[in-house]
């Protein structure tokens, strides 16, 4: 896990590009499981980057 120092402003595109994500996901059948909002929850945060949140998600479902 890598935790990143994020500014308010980096913060506030997260969290439109998480919230835009989701919603298309959602539009197309395929709502997000709370594990995955829980990890789109730590990149918003700076807590793990977009490397890991992708590494999760693509084990998470298994995607190669």
């Amino acid at each position: 896990m890598s935790i990143t120092t994020i500014t308010t402003a980096q913060r506030a595109e997260r969290e439109r590009q998480v919230a835009e994500a989701l919603h298309s996901g959602e539009m197309e059948g395929l709502p997000a499981s709370e594990a995955t909002k829980a990890d789109t929850d730590k990149y918003v945060a700076g807590e793990i980057d977009l490397v890991e949140l992708e590494a999760r998600v693509r084990t998470r479902y298994e995607i190669v």
